[in-house]
Formats: structure tokens, sequence, C-alpha cells
């Protein structure tokens, strides 16, 4: 084959694998800088809880000047105010009080009305709602039984014995879970099923549930669910299972029933996935419950967003949504080897071509293809070991090489294939210096693949 047949095919072919294996590097460059999701699905839950600020107040809870409630005190061990819920155990109580005074305030007030009751100097312990605070203390349940008697029967017995007893300096009494349980009679269990089978939900006289969350409801529980809402439960009383009663008669309906503030889940998967909800539901927001005043829709819809992270999590087997490959991350495995391939067929034809020279050009234009190629091959070894801070060099230079490399097959002027060369070079020189070595500075590199 003759050298002007073979540069008709040759030379096209060889640019285009040099501009393939550029483009080739510029990608793998950028796909460094991607960040990796780790998450295990997304869930479409509010990252909104329950509101800490004045939400939850109520305008009929209210209490005395500091003045009166310092004189109530002084005049009775303890006192309860108008709207207070805080139930105990008084015989246990009494048994290590001593001369502890109890102040009991209602849930729902505002920070104004909080700061009167914290106020009363003479009170050793003040209840607010179901909130249990002395001195510098304060006591919180932290188990699934003390949230579940201080929010559906207002039971704060076991708070008090602790809290007493930090205060005396004595050893805490261990909690007891004094909750008792009955079975729903028949017409307790009709009625609220006839409210089930037509309206999907419950509500009980004195519960404060008006309507059921849609959108948190679908997310959480998509093949929908039942709701009962019961008001608070009056405490020392039993309370009526009706979650494992309604289980019993339909196993594959999720139930969801409330007793004031007090949520419990029941049907499919509540054995691996109930006391999880609960645990974190009021672990975060027992706090805030306890001394305010909610409207059992608002915690409902806390609670249905907490359900679906959960799901989103893995549980129930619930499918995720659908994310497509990433055709890059895919891709990104086999993009060295294509750049390895591209850059060897480069270098042959090149050294092809420099063994075919064009003698019909000047001896400036001559030089191009040369210095062009050296330099392309040294753009290829520094791009292994270029980093974070030397890789917009070697980037800005390889652009430039590839005008150079346009400037040169479309026969401009030699002065301007030259001034690409050299800025071309000035990169590549800054990138071999910031790598630290100075065979790859492009003067030392070319002499030595010339000599």
């Amino acid at each position: 084959m003759s050298a002007r047949g073979y540069r008709r095919w040759a030379e096209p072919l060889r640019w285009t694998v040099l501009g393939v294996a550029v483009l080739v590097l510029v990608v793998f460059l950028v796909a460094q800088r991607q960040s990796i999701d780790v998450s295990y699905g997304r869930s479409p839950a509010s990252s909104s809880g329950v509101d800490t600020d004045t939400a939850g107040a109520s305008d009929q809870a209210t209490v005395p000047s500091v003045t009166e409630m310092t004189a109530l005190v002084a005049a009775a061990p303890v006192v309860r105010l108008p709207g207070a819920v805080a139930s105990w155990n008084e015989e246990r109580v009494r048994a290590v009080a001593g001369d502890t005074r109890i102040l009991v305030a209602p849930p729902g007030l505002d920070s104004d009305e909080r700061a009167r009751v914290r106020d009363v100097e003479n009170a050793t312990i003040r209840v607010i709602g179901t909130e249990v605070s002395g001195s510098l203390y304060q006591a919180s349940a932290d188990t699934l039984p003390g949230w579940r008697a201080q929010f559906a029967t207002g039971d704060v017995t076991d708070l008090l014995l602790t809290l007493i007893t930090a205060l005396r300096k004595e050893p805490a009494p261990g909690d007891r879970d004094e909750l008792r349980w009955r079975e729903p009679s028949g017409p307790e269990l009709t009625t609220v099923l006839t409210d089930l089978r037509a309206t999907g939900r419950h509500v009980a006289p004195g519960a404060t549930l008006t309507d059921i969350p849609e959108t948190a409801a679908r997310n959480a529980f998509p093949d929908g669910a039942w709701y009962v809402a019961l008001p608070p439960q009056r405490f020392g009383e039993p309370l009526p299972r009706y979650g494992p009663a309604l289980s019993a008669r339909f196993p594959d309906r999720p139930v969801v029933v409330m007793y004031g503030l007090w949520i419990e889940y029941h049907g499919p998967g509540a054995a691996d996935f109930a006391e999880l909800a609960g645990a974190s539901f009021y672990g975060q927001f027992a706090g805030v419950l306890s001394r305010a005043d909610y409207p059992q829709r608002n915690v409902l819809g806390v609670y249905l967003h907490r359900v679906t992270d959960i799901r989103y999590a893995g549980l129930f087997e619930r499918p995720l949504p659908y994310r497509p490959a990433d055709p890059l991350r895919v891709a990104l495995p086999a993009l060295p080897w294509l750049f390895a391939g591209c850059v060897a067929a480069f270098l042959i034809l090149s050294a092809r071509s420099l063994r075919r020279p064009d003698r019909g050009l000047g001896r400036r234009r001559d030089t191009a293809p040369v210095r062009l190629a050296g330099l392309t091959a040294l753009a290829v070894e520094m791009s292994l070991l270029t980093d974070a801070g030397s890789n917009p060099a070697l980037t800005r230079g390889i652009v430039t090489l590839q005008a150079a490399r346009s400037a040169w097959e479309e026969k401009l002027p030699a002065r301007h294939v030259r001034r690409l060369l050299d800025e071309a070079a000035a990169e590549l020189d800054d990138t071999a210096r910031q790598v630290g070595i100075a065979s790859y500075r492009p003067d030392n590199y070319l002499r030595g693949r010339l000599s």
C-alpha cells in the first residue's frame, strides 16, 4: 500500500481513536466526583415531626398566679389544678413521699403558664400534663409499658417514684406495669366492627380524632388499614383489647388503635414491627407529648410517617420503587480498558505515520504530528498518576492537544498549530511539576523519546 493510500484511511482513524481516548479520560475523571447514594429506598414520609412551640397549647388550659399556687401548695401536700390529667398509685407514692409536695397542672399550657408553674418554689415536684420534674431533674419513661401507662391512662406512678427517690438520694424502686386489660364485650365489638366496615374507622365518644391523614395513611399502609380511636382511659380500670380481638377475626387487615395519645399496631408483621415503631416514635416524641394537648389526628399523622420510614427501610418485604441502572456506573469499570485500547491504537498508527512522513510539507509543519504524538503519549502516561490537584491542568492540556490536532488536520497556519502545542506543553509541564516527576516535563520527555 502506498504512503498516500495509507494516510487516507489511517490518519482519520488515528485521530478518531485519540478523540475517543480523550473523551473516555474526561468521563472517567468527572465520574470520580460523583457521590455514592447508599440509601435503601427513599421514604416519601414528611420529615416534619410534632411541633414543639405553641402547637399543642389549649385555650382552655390555664393556671392561677404564682402567689395563689404557692398558697395552695403550702396548705396541702398534693394540689391538683383544674384540668389536670396525671394519676398515680397513691399507696406506692405515699410510702416514699415523706414531706414531698406535688403540684399537678393540666396539659396544653403555653410557655408563660409553664414558667409560672415552675416558679412555685415550695412545690417539690411539678407535674404538667404527664411531664414530671423537680429541682434540676426530670423523670422520663424509657420502655413501652411506661409510655403506654403514661399516654393511655395518665399514669405517672413510676415517674414520681423515680424522681422522689432521686431527690432523697435513695435507691429507685423497679418499674411496675400496673395496666390491666379486658376482652371487649359483644356489644362493644359489634359497634366497633359496624363503624370499621362502613368507614374504616371508629371514633369513640370523647376521642378527638376527626379524620385520618390521607397521604400519610396511604404511604404507611398502601392496602388500607382500620383505625380505632378511644379517649384516654380511666386510671386503674382495665382497657379493652380491641387490637387482638380485631386481628383474630381479620388477620390480614392492619389495625391501628389509639388510647388517648398511645398508639398500637396489630396485624401483618406486628411481631417484628409494632415494638420498633412504638419505641422509635415515643422515644423521640414522648417529651413533647407529655406536656402538650395535641389532637389525636396530629399525633397519628406523625406516627404514620414513622411507619412509612420503617417500611421503606425494608420491613414487610415491601417492594421498593424501581430504579433503572445507571449506565455510567455499569460502564465505569470498562472505561480504563477502553482508554488503554484507544491509546495503544493511536500509538501504533502514530508510529506508522512517523515512518512515512509527508515530504510535501515544510520542515516546520512536519514536526507538528511528531510533537503532538509525543505530548499525547505524555498525557496518557501522566493520567495514571494525577490526583484532584493536578487533574485540571492535565484536562486543559488534553483539550488543547485535541484543538492542535484539529488545526493540523484542517491545515491551519503552522504558527497557530505551534502556539496550541506550546500551550498544551505548558499545561503538561505544570502537571509534571505537581506530580513531582521531572522526567515527565515535556522537554525532558520528548528529548528522551526522540534521542
